[in-house]
């Protein structure tokens, strides 16, 4: 099978994936802030700030360099899965024995009893990461797509049912360890690959010298992505955290949505033809302007409703995340550009480009979320966007310089989503305003998206007829795996 098509069949499964379980994760995720509180929802993203700085060691890029290399054996494959599993239960053990600590140094007691709980997904986890990683070597998404689905599914219930027989944060909790106990099940009975006992250190210094740069850059990205979070946790509290955590909540999924179904084919598709770059180059700006053509008028649709959104979704109480979520949103518009920029660096071995964007992105995020923390949640949530929107021309200009690409076919990939968009702005707004005198915010929201859906669609057709004839050839070849 050739590359474009495993290509095409693996967008489809990872959209499979990503619409199916984004949109089931986030129905539940509804029904659990009507039934939960802001403090209930602040705590455990607290808890899961550590839970994700541990994570990282986890996920330290040696998984990545077995995608990434063009030909693997059982050796390579043996040897990294024992490093990992080694390496969850030393992050085990040591969360489970901080657990104290780090639930003082918050002054939140509450803390001690989830980071005990949530310290065995890191043994958990150990054995996932092989074979979801053989998996998407073999552009086998359906299987990944059916272990997330089955997943939320069943995370969901756990968590619907405890917080219904109101065990508070602790519905959040076993929806979290469900969720990752179904996924090792699912992918260790999907996969015919099983573990030797193995293992060869001839093979780590070459596993060392791609992952430490993907290890870095985790790091330094960590910072970047949740230094808001920690600051806004340890200063304002886990009240103003949880509607901080709602709103962030809600940029994540749409991220996951809009972007994720094509980042996670993308690094496969990448590597296989980092030695061909004219197809190379051909993909790159595929996925990127089709990802804007879905990413940005949607971004841009919330900054608008965001009023009815909430209202509608979580109810009154979640008012104060409204203006959060307007903020964000700029956040989403700029990583529907750039998102494709790791893949590009992993692919062809240049990992550490991606590091010292990272550690520049995070050290202005750093010094801007801490200043900014002093004003509130909406402060930091500014100093958020703003620093990625400071880092983002050197990331261009870096970008262009490693894969030569020619600036006038690059910013063309844009042109038809800004069109667009902005005459469905427009239109929406002026829906918008009529409509607030006469109808609630549930009406609103329903006929506002359907307007956009309907203005963008026939813009995009109108003007731009041969860009829509693509999208359609391009549905027509997504198909299932036999």
């Amino acid at each position: 099978m050739s590359i474009k098509k495993r290509t095409i069949q693996g967008i489809f499964w990872s959209g499979i994936q990503n619409w199916g379980s984004q949109a089931g994760s986030f129905i539940i995720f509804l029904i659990l802030a009507r039934l939960l509180t802001p403090k209930d929802f602040g705590l455990v993203a607290l808890a899961n700030v550590f839970i994700n700085f541990m994570q990282i060691f986890l996920n330290q890029g040696f998984t990545s360099a077995l995608i990434q290399k063009q030909d693997i054996n059982q050796k390579h494959i043996d040897t990294v899965f024992w490093i990992q599993v080694f390496i969850g239960f030393i992050l085990a053990f040591f969360t489970f024995s901080a657990a104290s600590l780090i639930s003082n140094f918050f002054q939140q007691p509450k803390l001690e009893p989830i980071f005990q709980v949530f310290s065995v997904l890191f043994i958990i986890n150990a054995f996932s990461q092989i074979q979801k990683t053989l998996l998407q070597r073999k552009f086998a998404f359906k299987i990944i797509a059916l272990r997330s689905l089955l997943g939320i599914l069943m995370a969901g219930i756990v968590g619907i049912y405890m917080a219904f027989s109101n065990y508070g944060v602790w519905s959040l909790v076993g929806q979290q360890f469900t969720y990752e106990v179904m996924g090792v099940i699912v992918l260790w009975k999907a996969s015919q690959w099983r573990p030797k006992l193995q293992f060869s250190r001839k093979y780590i210094p070459e596993l060392l010298n791609f992952s430490l740069n993907i290890l870095g850059y985790k790091l330094v990205d960590f910072f970047n992505q949740r230094t808001d979070n920690l600051l806004i946790g340890y200063f304002l509290g886990e009240i103003a955290l949880g509607y901080y955590a709602i709103s962030h909540r809600i940029l994540q999924v749409m991220t996951q949505l809009l972007i994720g179904t094509l980042n996670q084919v993308a690094l496969s598709t990448f590597s296989r033809l980092q030695d061909d770059r004219n197809r190379f180059l051909e993909a790159f700006y595929r996925a990127t302007q089709f990802t804007t053509l879905l990413a940005l008028p949607v971004f841009c649709g919330t900054i608008i409703l965001s009023s009815e959104l909430v209202i509608t979704l979580f109810g009154e109480k979640w008012l104060d995340a409204i203006p959060i979520i307007k903020i964000l949103a700029f956040a989403g518009i700029l990583r529907s550009v750039s998102f494709f920029q790791r893949s590009v660096f992993i692919a062809i071995n240049q990992p550490s480009l991606q590091f010292k964007l990272g550690l520049l992105n995070t050290i202005f995020n750093v010094i801007a979320c801490f200043i900014a923390v002093q004003w509130g949640i909406l402060a930091v949530a500014t100093a958020y966007v703003i620093s990625d929107y400071l880092v983002f021309p050197i990331s261009q200009v870096l970008l262009k310089k490693l894969i030569s690409i020619s600036w006038k076919t690059y910013l063309s990939q844009f042109l038809p989503p800004i069109i667009c968009t902005l005459i469905m702005i427009l239109t929406v707004m002026t829906v918008q305003q009529w409509l607030t005198p006469y109808v609630n915010p549930q009406v609103r929201l329903v006929i506002c998206s359907i307007t956009a859906i309907v203005i963008y669609s026939l813009t995009l057709i109108s003007i731009f007829p041969n860009l829509f004839k693509q999208i359609r050839i391009l549905v027509t070849l997504i198909q299932p795996l036999k």
